[in-house]
This record gives structure tokens, C-alpha cells and sequence, in this order.
């Protein structure tokens, strides 16, 4: 099923998909700079910046963060968020984590991707795909 979608859909949820799952490995152990520690090196230098940009603006609007506005902003979001991911258990953490990956994918697909589409798509590979490789 999954080969069937284009490419750059598949590309997209992969990235999301990884990117969340490095978001549960700071959980478990936070690093120093969150975004270099969950944003995977081998994507386009253009697409790493617009994800520096709206993975702390996806946070914020999730309540998983207040917003800042100094230079460290995104720093203290990601730290408050997770923070606040710690303290969440069982399914609400997995809606929250599954809800940043369809948010991630949609942006890496860059408005290729409804948030239907993303829903089921980002849950099917990450059971299909995503766990069985990792």
C-alpha cells in the first residue's frame, strides 16, 4: 500500500515518523540542542530550517509549551515540552505523539498531505513499516 503513494508522500512521513520517534529518545534522554538531536542530518538544508521553525510553533499550539520571545525560545519550548511529555502517560502520550508526526508530515510534504490522509498514513507506517525496521 504504502509504495503506491508518491515519493515525496512517502519521504514526508518517514521524516515525520523519525523525527517524532527521536522526540521520545530526548524524552527518555534529554540532549543539549533538542532540534539538532531530533531532526534528521540527511534532509535538505531548506526543508531543516523550516522545521527548526515549526516544530516549536506545532509544540506551542499543542499546550504542550508556552511561547517565548527571546533568542533561546526554542530551546524553552522544546524543554518545556518535554517536560511535559514526561509527566503524560499511556495514550494521551501516544495522541500527542502521533499528532506531532501528522503535523511534521504535513510540513515535510509541503501541503501535499490532508490531516485525514496524514492520520491514517503516518499510523500505518509507523506500525508497518517504522517498528518492524527499528
Amino acid at each position: 500500500m504504502f509504495t503506491k503513494f508518491p515519493g515525496d508522500l512517502q519521504n514526508a512521513v518517514n521524516t515525520a515518523v523519525t523525527i517524532t520517534e527521536n522526540l521520545k529518545k530526548v524524552i527518555e534522554s534529554p540532549a543539549i540542542d533538542i532540534l539538532t538531536a531530533i531532526i534528521p542530518g540527511n534532509l535538505d538544508d531548506n526543508l531543516k530550517i523550516a522545521l527548526r521553525a515549526a516544530i516549536p510553533k506545532i509544540l506551542v499550539n499543542l499546550k504542550l509549551s508556552q511561547k517565548f520571545e527571546d533568542d533561546e525560545s526554542s530551546d524553552k519550548v522544546l524543554l518545556n515540552a518535554v517536560t511535559a511529555l514526561n509527566k503524560i502517560d499511556g495514550q494521551l502520550k501516544s495522541a500527542y505523539l502521533h499528532n506531532i508526526s501528522v503535523l511534521v508530515a504535513q510540513i515535510t510534504a509541503d501541503g501535499k498531505l490532508t490531516w485525514g490522509d496524514g492520520v491514517f498514513i503516518v499510523e500505518w507506517y509507523y506500525q508497518k513499516k517504522f517498528k518492524k525496521n527499528n
